[in-house]
């Protein structure tokens, strides 16, 4: 069966994919099952606090390992080279844009700056990148700048209201 360079790319990345989920399956797995167990205060062995993630991560390695076995079993000749072209595309870089944005926005804003703040910044950079320099046709930043405030103040404050005000949820 002959694959397009695109198949052939999917079936090595399903490969890299299945490796990383059978290794973060054992991972939780193994820390579900060195969690504490209770035992002093005689807690039933079916009501452990590990015995749920121990069961997804055994299901996650088992997922895992089927996606393994079946990228595996596929032809794909020059699998591998696809893939490295496919990575470094302008997809790829999008995704790690956003990749980056949402690290930057978890580790470094929140806690730093109160939530409502975090949100306006991290919702007016993402515009103004994707609108203004990530895409193929690109906005004057003039004519995205004004929106993108617009946008970021009107929903980092309905993010902070909603979940504070409403679901009651303390945000940090």
């Amino acid at each position: 069966m002959e694959f397009e360079s695109g198949e052939r790319a999917r079936a090595r990345a399903d490969l890299l994919t299945a490796i990383v989920l059978i290794i973060l399956g054992l991972v939780i797995f193994y820390l579900s099952w060195t969690m504490p167990r209770l035992e002093e205060r005689h807690v039933h062995p079916a009501t452990i606090p590990g015995l749920l993630p121990m069961i997804l991560g055994l299901a996650l390695s088992f997922c895992g390992l089927l996606l393994g076995l079946r990228s595996w079993s596929l032809e794909a000749e020059g699998g591998w080279q696809a893939l490295g072209r496919a990575l470094v595309g302008r997809p790829a870089r999008r995704v790690g844009a956003v990749v980056a944005l949402a690290l930057f926005h978890t580790l470094v804003l929140v806690g730093w700056l109160p939530f409502w703040a975090a949100s306006m910044l991290f919702i007016f950079a993402f515009i103004v990148l994707f609108e203004v320099y990530m895409t193929d046709q690109p906005v004057d930043l003039k004519r995205s700048a004004p929106w993108a405030i617009a946008i970021a103040i009107v929903a980092g404050w309905g993010i902070s209201f909603i979940f504070e005000d409403i679901f009651l949820v303390r945000l940090p």
